[in-house]
C-alpha cells in the first residue's frame, strides 16, 4: 500500500482551513501535512514539507492566489485545485485559474461556509485525490493544437452533429480542440461538468478564442454549422429533431452519474436522434460519465472517439468508455481537431 498524498491548505480563513483539513484527514489515503494563511507562508512550506498537492484559496492577503499560481506553475509545477466562489467573479478567476495549470477547482458555498463544506466533503475528496495522481507540465511546457487538411479537401458533412463530454482538465482540452477547427464546422453540442454560474463566462471566454462561434445553450437553439452550444450548469441538455431541423432541449433535470448536466443525457439522445450523424467525442474527465452514453452512440452507428490517456489530465471517462468497447479511436488530445475533420470532408 503507497504512503497517503502529502497535502498543503493555503487559505487565509482559519474556518476554510480547519474544515479543510478536518475533511482531507478523513480519508486514509490523505494526510494534511500543513496549512498556510497566505503565499509567502506557503512558499516555504512547499520547500520544507514537500506536498503532494496542494489546495489554494483564490483571495488572499499580500499575494492573490492567481499570482502565485502563475510563480508556482512557472518555478515548481504542482498540483493546485482552487478554491472558487460560486459566483460570476469567481468563475472567471477559477477560469483564468485552470489556463494557469490549476488541475481542478473546489465551489466555496455561498451561504453556510460550515454545513455547505461538510455537504461537500466526499467531492472535496475525490477531486483532491485526482490532482494528487496527476503529472503537472509547467506552463511553459503548454502546447497548441493544429488542425490542417491536405489542399482539396473541403468540409462535406455539414448535416453531421459532434457532441464533446469532458470533466476535469475539460476547459483547456476544449480550448485546445475548438480553436483549432474551421469556421464551417459543423454544429457542435457539449458537456463539460460545471456549476450554473461557471458556464456563461466559459462559453464567452471559448467564443473569443475560436473561429466557430461558442456560446451557453438555451432551450430551442438550432444546431448550425459554424456554431457550438454548451449545456448550461444546473440543466440537463438533449438532442431533439424539430422539422427538418435539429434542436437542443435544455431543462431542469435530475442529477445523472451526480451530474448536472450530465455527458450520458447528451450522447444517449444523439444515439436516438442522430444515429450515423452523429460523432461522439470523449475527453479527460474523473468518474464514468459519458460511458454508456457513448456505448449507446457506437450501437446506433455513431463514430466515437476518446482521449488518450498521456493528453488526458485524468483518464477517468475516456477509460470507462474504452473498456465498456464504445470507443472507435483512442487519440492524443492534438491529433482529434484532424481526426473530425477527416472523417467530415471529402476530397
Amino acid at each position: 500500500m503507497r504512503s497517503p498524498y502529502k497535502v498543503l491548505i493555503v487559505d487565509d480563513s482559519s474556518l476554510m482551513r480547519q474544515l479543510l483539513t478536518q475533511i482531507l484527514s478523513s480519508d486514509p489515503e490523505l494526510e494534511v501535512i500543513g496549512t498556510a494563511g497566505d503565499p509567502f507562508v506557503a512558499r516555504e512550506k512547499i520547500k520544507s514539507l514537500h506536498p503532494d498537492v496542494l489546495t489554494l484559496d483564490i483571495e488572499m492577503p499580500r499575494m492573490d492566489g492567481l499570482t502565485f499560481l502563475e510563480k508556482l506553475m512557472r518555478g515548481h509545477p504542482m498540483p493546485v485545485v482552487m478554491i472558487s466562489s460560486l459566483t460570476d467573479r469567481g468563475a472567471e478567476t477559477t477560469l483564468r485559474a485552470l489556463s494557469l495549470g490549476a488541475v481542478d477547482y473546489i465551489a466555496k458555498p455561498k451561504l453556510d461556509v460550515s454545513n455547505g463544506t461538510i455537504e461537500q466533503a466526499s467531492d472535496i475528496i475525490a477531486k483532491v485525490k485526482a490532482a494528487a495522481r496527476v503529472r503537472v507540465r509547467g506552463l511553459d511546457a503548454n502546447e497548441t493544437t493544429q488542425a490542417a487538411l491536405p489542399a482539396g479537401y473541403h468540409i462535406a458533412a455539414t448535416h453531421k452533429v459532434v457532441a464533446i463530454g469532458a470533466s476535469t482538465g475539460g476547459t483547456e482540452a476544449l480550448k485546445d480542440l475548438l480553436s483549432a477547427l474551421p469556421p464551417d464546422f459543423p454544429g457542435l453540442v457539449i458537456v463539460q461538468h460545471m456549476p450554473e454560474a461557471f458556464t456563461r463566462p466559459f462559453s464567452e471566454r471559448l467564443n473569443s478564442q475560436c473561429r466557430i462561434h461558442v456560446q451557453e445553450a438555451k432551450d430551442g437553439d438550432r444546431i448550425l454549422p459554424g456554431h457550438a452550444l454548451l449545456a448550461p450548469g444546473g440543466h440537463q441538455m438533449q438532442v431533439v429533431r424539430h422539422g427538418m431541423e435539429y434542436v437542443v432541449k435544455v431543462y431542469r433535470g435530475e442529477r445523472v452519474n451526480r451530474h448536472l448536466p450530465s455527458v450520458d443525457v447528451l450522447f444517449s439522445s444523439c444515439a436516438r436522434q442522430l444515429g450515423k450523424n452523429a460523432i461522439g467525442v470523449l475527453l479527460t474527465g474523473m468518474g464514468a460519465d459519458g460511458a454508456k452514453g457513448m456505448l449507446e452512440m457506437k450501437v446506433a452507428e455513431a463514430h466515437t472517439i476518446a482521449q488518450d490517456e498521456a493528453t488526458c489530465v485524468v483518464f477517468g471517462m475516456p477509460r470507462e468508455a474504452i473498456l465498456l468497447g464504445a470507443v472507435d479511436q483512442v487519440l492524443p488530445l492534438g491529433r482529434i481537431p484532424n481526426a473530425l475533420l477527416h472523417r467530415l470532408s471529402a476530397a
